[in-house]
Parts: C-alpha cells; sequence; structure tokens
C-alpha cells in the first residue's frame, strides 16, 4: 500500500488507506475497433506524442493505456481529497518546442507556470547576533545571484557567470541529437553505395553537433565522461554551491556526484528550455497531467482513439516474428500493422512479447539493462507553507524561496556522498537528499485556499532494503525520517500535514509501471545512452519482432517528459511503412 492519509495536525489516522479520486481523463467515447494501422501501448506522454504524429502522417491510430488516467508518470491524481498532484513526474523544462509548436499545445490547454528564481538551499546553522541562517537563492539575475553566491566566496560569484555561459553552450549543442535517431551503423558500413549514402544522412545531427561545440569539444567529452565534482572543483570553492549544483547530477539516478558519468546527467538536466528560456523550469496548471492531457486533446484533434483501463496482456506476433496486433487481458484481439510500446523495455520484452518470438541471446542482453532508482517520491498535503529558519515568512504568505526546487540536507557534497553509500548499502539514507516543490504558491488549483501541495523528491533509497522487501512500517519510518528533517530546516512543518502518500522504488513500479521504480526507463548511464539505449543492438526504436517499435524513455535520448522518443520513433515507423 503506497499512501498513508493522515489527519487533523499531523495525527495519523487508524487505518492506512490507499484514497484516489478518479478525474475523467479516460477514453474518448469511440468503441475500439478490431482493427488500427498503428497501436500505441500506454498512454504516457511518449505514446501520446507518437500517437499524435502517426494520425498526421495518415496511420489510424489508437492508444491503449493500463490505468483509469492518462499520463503515465506525468499525471495529476487527486490523492487527498482537494489537493491535486503531480503524483509522479512534477517539473516541466525538457519538453521539446517544436513538438510544442506542432501540436499547438497551449491551444489545447497547456498553462505552464515559469519559477524565478529557480533554486533555494537553506542551511542548518546558528545565525550571527541573531540574524537567520544563511541560505543560497539562484535565479535568471546573474547579478542576484552573483550577490547570493558571495555570501559564501567572492571568488565563485566572480566565476558563476562564465560557468553559466560555458554550461549553456555545451547543453544547447545536444539539441540536434535529440530530435533525430542515432546513427545508423551498420547502414554506413555495409551493403550497396545507395544504401549507404542513405545511411549517410543519419550522421548529421553529429555532425551539427560537432559544428554547435567547435573548439569546446574537449570540454563536452570531459563533462559527459567525468564526475561531476571533477568539473565543479574546477571552477568554485563553496560547498553549498557545489552541493546546489550536484543535484542536478545526481537528480533520479543511482551514483554520487563523485561517480564517473554524473557530468551527463547534469547536462541532460540543464538542456531544456521553457517559453523561450534556456533551462527554465516550471509548474504545469494542474499538474503534470496537464501536459499529457494536452497531449491527448491535440491528438484526439487528429483522429486518434485514446482509452483508458485497457490493459495489453501481450502482443500478438505471428509465425513470421512479426507483430500484427495486441491481445487486452480479457481476451480481446485487436489487429495492426505496427505496434509501438511505450512501457520499459523490460516490460516490452520480458512480460508483452512471447519469449519465443526473441532469441536467447537478445533476452540475455536485456536482463542486463540497469534499472536501478534511489527515488522516493512523497506527495504531502499541508495546511500552511513551511516556514524556513533561513528566510521567515511567518505570515503564511509565499515568499520567492517558495517558488523554488528548495534542496535540503544539501549544503555539502559530503551529505550527498554518505546518502549515496548508505542506499549502495541496501539501506535508506538517514539524512536523504531531498528537493522539495511547493507547486500550489503558483498554481492555485491544486489546493483548497489556505492549504497547499508539497513534492518531496527524496533521495536515495534502494529497491530492496538490506535484501528484503519494504513493509509498511518501512515506507513510514522512511517518511518520519524525511519530514524530521524537513522540521530542522522549517519547524512546524510536521504539525501541518493534513495527508500523505510514499512511493519508493516498488511502487513506482508496481503503480507506474517503472521498472525498478526508475524514473527514465533505465539509467541515464554512459553505457545505456544514444547508441547503446536500450542495447548497443537495439538503438533505433525498432526490435527483433518486425513492426513492433519502443518509444518510451527507454529509448534514445532517454528520461524526462521530453516527447523525443515518441517523435522519432513515430518517424521510425513511417519511413518503414513507406517502404513496405
Amino acid at each position: 500500500m503506497a499512501a498513508a492519509v493522515w489527519t487533523g495536525r499531523g495525527r495519523r489516522s487508524a487505518a492506512v488507506v490507499n484514497t484516489v479520486i478518479r478525474s475523467r481523463s479516460g477514453s474518448s467515447g469511440t468503441a475500439l475497433k478490431s482493427q488500427y494501422d498503428a497501436l500505441v501501448i500506454g498512454g504516457g506522454h511518449n505514446g501520446l506524442v507518437a500517437a499524435a504524429y502517426l494520425q498526421k502522417g495518415g496511420l489510424k491510430t489508437a492508444v491503449l493505456e493500463r490505468r483509469y488516467v492518462l499520463g503515465g508518470a506525468a499525471v495529476s491524481e487527486e490523492i487527498i481529497p482537494g489537493f491535486r498532484f503531480s503524483r509522479c513526474s512534477y517539473l516541466l523544462s525538457l519538453l521539446r518546442p517544436h513538438i510544442y509548436k506542432d501540436l499547438e499545445l497551449k491551444k489545447h490547454g497547456l498553462r505552464v507556470y515559469l519559477r524565478d528564481p529557480h533554486a533555494f538551499t537553506p542551511m542548518l546553522e546558528e545565525g550571527v547576533r541573531g540574524a537567520p541562517p544563511r541560505s543560497l537563492t539562484l535565479g535568471s539575475d546573474l547579478a542576484m545571484n552573483q550577490r547570493e553566491i558571495s555570501k559564501f566566496s567572492h571568488k565563485d560569484a566572480k566565476a558563476f557567470p562564465a560557468y553559466v555561459a560555458h554550461l549553456e553552450k555545451l547543453a544547447e549543442a545536444i539539441h540536434p541529437l535529440l530530435d533525430a535517431p542515432p546513427v545508423n551503423i551498420p547502414g554506413v558500413t555495409t551493403g550497396s553505395l545507395r544504401r549507404r549514402l542513405a545511411a549517410a544522412k543519419t550522421l548529421m545531427p553529429i555532425v551539427k553537433c560537432g559544428l554547435k561545440l567547435g573548439k569546446n569539444i574537449p570540454d563536452f567529452y570531459e563533462i559527459i565522461t567525468a564526475p561531476i565534482m571533477k568539473i565543479l572543483n574546477q571552477w568554485f570553492e563553496s560547498e553549498p554551491l557545489k552541493a546546489t549544483l550536484a543535484t542536478d547530477a545526481v537528480i533520479g539516478a543511482m551514483t554520487s556526484p563523485n561517480n564517473p558519468g554524473s557530468g551527463y546527467v547534469l547536462l541532460h538536466h540543464v538542456m531544456g528550455e521553457l517559453e523561450n528560456e534556456k533551462g527554465a523550469w516550471g509548474y504545469v496548471e494542474g499538474g503534470m497531467g496537464g501536459v499529457s492531457q494536452a497531449i491527448a486533446r491535440a491528438a484526439r484533434s487528429y483522429g486518434v482513439d485514446i482509452f483508458t483501463e485497457k490493459d495489453v496482456k501481450q502482443v500478438l506476433v505471428d509465425s513470421d516474428r512479426v507483430a500484427k496486433g495486441v491481445v487486452l487481458n480479457d481476451g480481446t484481439e485487436i489487429h495492426s500493422r505496427v505496434v509501438l510500446s511505450n512501457a520499459t523495455p523490460h516490460v516490452t520484452y520480458k512480460h508483452l512479447v512471447p519469449q519465443a518470438a526473441l532469441s536467447p541471446e537478445f533476452i540475455r542482453a536485456t536482463d542486463q539493462i540497469d534499472y536501478t532508482s534511489p527515488v522516493t517520491k512523497l506527495n504531502v498535503a499541508v495546511d500552511k507553507l513551511p516556514n524556513f529558519l533561513a528566510s521567515p515568512t511567518p505570515d503564511n504568505k509565499a515568499g520567492p524561496h517558495h517558488q523554488c526546487s528548495i534542496h535540503l540536507n544539501c549544503e555539502s557534497v559530503e551529505f550527498l556522498e554518505a546518502a549515496y553509500k548508505e542506499a549502495m548499502n541496501g539501506r535508506p539514507s538517514v539524512r536523504p537528499m531531498l528537493e522539495m516543490t511547493i507547486p500550489s504558491v503558483l498554481d492555485p488549483t491544486l489546493a483548497p485556499p489556505g492549504c497547499h501541495v508539497v513534492s518531496l523528491f527524496t533521495q536515495f533509497t534502494p529497491y530492496h532494503i538490506e535484501g528484503r522487501e519494504w513493509t509498511e512500517q518501512d515506507r513510514e519510518a522512511f517518511a518520519d525520517t524525511v519530514f524530521d528533517w524537513v522540521e530542522q530546516y522549517a519547524p512546524g512543518f510536521k504539525n501541518s500535514v493534513v495527508g500523505r502518500d510514499i512511493l519508493v522504488p516498488p511502487d513506482l513500479e508496481r503503480i507506474f509501471g517503472l521498472t525498478g521504480g526508475n524514473i527514465f526507463h533505465g539509467s541515464m548511464s554512459l553505457d545505456q545512452l544514444y547508441l547503446a539505449r536500450p542495447l548497443p543492438c537495439l538503438s533505433d526504436y525498432r526490435s527483433p519482432v518486425k513492426g513492433l517499435y519502443l518509444c518510451g524513455s527507454g529509448s534514445h535520448p532517454g528520461g524526462g517528459v521530453m516527447g523525443s522518443p515518441g517523435w522519432n520513433a513515430a518517424l521510425a515507423v513511417m519511413a518503414d511503412l513507406k517502404r513496405r
């Protein structure tokens, strides 16, 4: 059971319940047909993007979602009556601008609240001569950032603008790689000259990336391979600044800032844009389900049939290893020319595809994909805002810092390292890294007047606790640990809690289909990116079963509410059908 609802001022009710108020986000009212051109398994944002482009391309398409609500991990749910949560994914930045524009998502109801400032890191320390403890606030105003950083280091304040410009240049160079499949290595290296010339077109994004980088190619190579601390130590000396920046290098990843490859995770999290502002993150009105609903409305406007509570049991594969449709759990068969899976590679190839249709070698390779996750998500309903010692707001009115990503236990990289090591030893962190967001500060639709919804994205927690499964007592104990730490930064927080929803890695797997609880559909490590995502033999959205494609975050370019996997997969499908 994933949710514990509290009543009163922090007193837990006698029963632990999982109350979900269902929203009208399901089927379109259209009857399910027995034949389609394309079927998409899973109504997450990538599946909906793929469906929209396939339908625009002339293919009659249907989306089949297992749950009662659309969105996959980008979903809004009213867990506690009156409080609407972005239950899993909670911020928007990476959605590709051309998808935003092509699908006219604003027209279809997508509204985003930009945050400025972006990050707030309060300290746990004694104030000087009665002053509040120090804090670090970062936003779009570089002069303000420098003033904030100078509380800890004048040298770092001076270096910060150059660091931001450097990172933006590296992140901008990645963009050509996001909107295209990886290089077609077999096509470029084998076959006829005509085939090689056709495949050579897939080299263009790499060429564009290289041209954008220019003399910065060595810096790019370093950041995608190095521990992020190697990079940050070259620029800065103050621990609060380095730890705050390092959180983007480990968020969602079971890794340490001192591990190779953590630099790419940071780059992945800063390469987005929102409302033409590079690197900006924002809240979606109504929660992250607002993104999925806008894409679904766009898809329906083109003619896509979308169904919820349609649990796909298996992909139908004929004797020639060609996908012919799907069979639902109730036995209903639906036939199609192609099938796209928005599920993880593990779910797709270990549960949906008949094992006889795959070679033993491929199954073994699939078993090696890393889905390790460090994440426990807590969704909390409160009757007043947290009042931080480092930036007091005793009147329950929101300060600028309340709209930020609030980083707790992030004063030092040592804290992050220690938390990581505990999880790697099979234990939940006793001083977890906490990223708190309070979207209701900007979006009043999420909570009753005067109340708020709080998201706590916490690390590090293992999938198993010292080899055993999580119990309800374990969930409650970890949530209590998190609340105790929040209480130190914002006394009175625990007494403001109305209810809480606790999602440890096995819960994220069970509810959202995220294998291992991994929010990216597979670790974003160097051995599982680009040509190797999800496998070196499987990086072009196609599969060993002809007519079956991956369109989720387990394919290139990976996780986040981006839409690129769905877009790229749809292009691969349409290219293949033209050749048939």
